[in-house]
């Protein structure tokens, strides 16, 4: 099992969502999250300061799949959420070792 962690765009969070329940991915979490990385935020005045504003809105989403599937999941997060500019985001794929549900003790692929 893999857990793919992707950083977005917080408009293009719809359109993910509907390409990931087209490609009948079960389960996600998702949280409104705060960062910078290349695109390093914008100035804004306030009370006649300037101030840089370095940390930016985004979109985490995280989804546990089968060895299997992660091409293809992340082929659809690149696809959906790419414009081509700087803070398109991040993905990251990791392993995971094990998973239990909790209300039923199945473990491993069962219980995703």
């Amino acid at each position: 099992m893999k857990k793919i962690e992707a950083i977005i765009r917080p408009e293009k969070l719809e359109e993910l969502k509907d390409a990931l329940h087209t490609a009948q991915v079960a389960g996600i979490t998702l949280s409104q999250v705060l960062g910078c990385g290349q695109q390093m935020g914008w100035t804004e005045h306030y009370r006649s300061n300037e101030v840089l504003i370095n940390v930016l809105p985004k979109v985490e989403i995280k989804i546990v799949v089968d060895d299997d599937k992660v091409e293809d999941i992340v082929k659809i997060i690149i696809d959906t959420t790419r414009t081509g500019e700087v803070g398109d985001g991040k993905i990251f794929v990791s392993d995971i070792i094990d998973c239990i549900r909790i209300r039923t003790g199945d473990r491993g692929t069962a219980a995703l």
